[in-house]
């Protein structure tokens, strides 16, 4: 800036700016990148990508958020981008490459309405208009669902680990998904809540997936501390322990001054007492098992053994916490006062060795809630991608047993939405038309994405699916396996309600954050990214080489 002959220097040397339309398109540009990077992988005959970090660790995965996570992306908006995923995830657990894709859709829409000179805020309040009208439309196709409708639970679980390596064994899964919910599950208010992290979800490789098993209780990747303790303890009563079996060392350095071989002897004497009496305490409480949070002494290991009393030591706080919700015991930090009420209980208590490694399987608990899933496969990847799959499972099953709504999958839910939003379009009136219009395309993406990647004509299935839907058959979506549309209802592709609606919230909310964005200005020593300021990425890059990726 110049005023006279004097510049006036307002941003520091190095920093970049850019502003106005090329700042907005190299954003879109930006978003329309991740979108790309994961919209092959949606639907039944979506494809996997593989992963492979600096350190040189491979991660095979179709699951949307597990990719956007691992991707090292540098340009800002494209962060946004990534955002929507994680909270799609947190949120519902499932629909997070719908979320992604649609918000690269919205806005790739919206860059057409941009150059035809219609103003950004008259885009985002025709966008917030649309979705408003979305979430009405989702509400009245949703159907209900209660906790005993089984099947219908099972089949949303098994719409959400299709086109996963999961799906090859998607009945047995969700079968366990669906035992594992309906345990922890608790009803408070009138309402149903589950809280997903009392399911432990332990992975061991080796064996084969049908080998994957739910236990009514919590396994604990330990072994017991000595080998002469039993392997198997039936009946257990259960002591949890926040405090270790060990000396006390002092707080402040505290020195012991011995004269006489004796007082040694004494003071040997002394601290062996002092853990005699731990065991004695532990013994006389009744408890044939003890997990401890802390370390256990080699001494009083051996005096545990003794008394045939089976210890695992330095246990995670969190299983220790789902420990007390499936045995009912509680968490003591002081051995002093152990009430017969602190103790839990469980039918076994055993030591069983799963491939290599040596596991503890506290099981048979009475009215358990928590539970834990052990999940095999035959190699790492498949483990990892057995477990991402039942995390989805897992999660749909909660929010339907939450929400009690579903809806139908298959794109059918998107083709509804995009003809009544097109013809509440008509009602609005204004620019705001043009950009409820275009919404209603956007949303279109979910069937067309899940047609081409089946290698099925989209506009052909497009024309189908509209005819249907304008004939009243509102569950009609894309049958990838023939290539027809076909009632999705029948073929039980069912997601819960909440899926859809958060991914169209959060899709256009971030696509309107996006779009209003005129001025970026990079500080020096930051990498912009993908054609942002300073970038050195050219338009559409993700910054880390990321464009190889498709």
């Amino acid at each position: 800036m110049m005023t006279g002959k004097t510049p006036i220097l307002i941003l520091k040397e190095g920093t970049e700016r850019e502003k106005g339309r090329e700042a907005q398109y190299n954003n879109i540009r930006a978003a329309m990148a991740i979108a790309d990077a994961v919209r092959s992988t949606m639907g039944p005959k979506g494809m996997d990508k593989m992963l492979v970090d600096s350190m040189g660790d491979v991660i095979i995965t179709n699951d949307g958020v597990t990719i956007l996570k691992e991707i090292d992306v540098e340009h800002p908006a494209a962060k946004m981008i990534v955002e929507i995923a994680k909270s799609q995830d947190e949120e519902c657990g499932d629909g997070t490459t719908t979320a992604v894709v649609l918000a690269g859709e919205l806005l790739k829409h919206a860059q057409s309405l941009v150059e035809q000179d219609i103003h950004p805020t008259v885009i985002a309040e025709g966008y917030r208009l649309a979705s408003r009208k979305a979430a009405e439309v989702l509400e009245s196709v949703a159907l209900d669902v209660t906790p005993e409708d089984r099947d219908m639970l099972k089949r949303i679980a098994e719409t959400s680990m299709t086109g996963k390596v999961a799906g090859a064994n998607k009945e047995l899964l969700a079968d366990i998904a669906y035992r594992a919910v309906t345990a922890v599950a608790e009803e408070k208010d009138g309402k149903i809540d589950v809280d997903l992290d009392n399911i432990k979800v332990e992975k061991k490789q080796g064996g084969a997936v049908d080998d994957t098993e739910l236990v009514e209780g919590i396994i604990l990747d330990k072994e017991r501390v000595h080998t002469d303790m039993p392997v198997t303890v039936k009946d257990a009563k259960i002591l949890l322990l926040n405090v270790a079996l060990e000396i006390k060392k002092t707080e402040v350095d505290a020195q012991i001054r011995i004269t006489d071989p004796d007082q040694l002897q004494k003071f040997l004497d002394q601290e062996e007492q002092m853990i005699k009496d731990m065991v004695t305490k532990i013994k006389n409480s009744g408890a044939n098992v003890v997990i401890c949070q802390k370390g256990i002494d080699d001494l009083a290991q051996h005096y545990l053994a003794k008394e045939g009393i089976f210890a695992v030591r330095r246990v995670k706080k969190s299983d220790m916490e789902k420990l007390s919700k499936a045995t009912g015991a509680s968490i003591l930090s002081e051995l002093d006062e152990i009430k017969p009420e602190d103790l839990g209980e469980a039918g076994t208590v055993e030591e069983k060795r799963i491939g290599e490694d040596k596991m503890t399987f506290i099981t048979d608990c009475k009215k358990a809630k928590a539970v834990s899933i052990l999940v095999r496969g035959g190699t790492e990847h498949v483990v990892d991608e057995i477990e991402r799959g039942l995390h989805d499972a897992l999660s749909v099953i909660a929010v339907t047993l939450e929400d009690g709504k579903m809806i139908t999958g298959g794109g059918s839910a998107a083709i509804e939405i995009s003809m009544a939003v097109r013809d509440y379009a008509a009602t609005v009136g204004g620019r705001e038309q043009l950009a409820i219009e275009k919404f209603a395309d956007a949303i279109e993406i979910v069937p067309r994405a899940l047609a081409t990647n089946a290698g099925i004509d989209p506009i052909d299935i497009l024309i189908e699916l509209r005819k249907a839907h304008s004939e009243g058959k509102k569950h009609h979506g894309v049958n990838v396996y023939d290539g027809n549309s076909a009632d999705m209802k029948e073929l039980n592709v069912l997601e819960p309600l909440r899926v859809g609606k958060q991914a169209v919230k959060s899709a256009t909310e971030v696509a309107i954050m996006i779009l209003r964005i005129d001025d970026v200005i990079a500080a020096k020593g930051t990498s912009g990214g993908g054609g942002g300021p300073g970038a050195g990425g050219g338009p559409g890059s993700m910054g880390g080489g990321m464009e190889d990726m498709y």
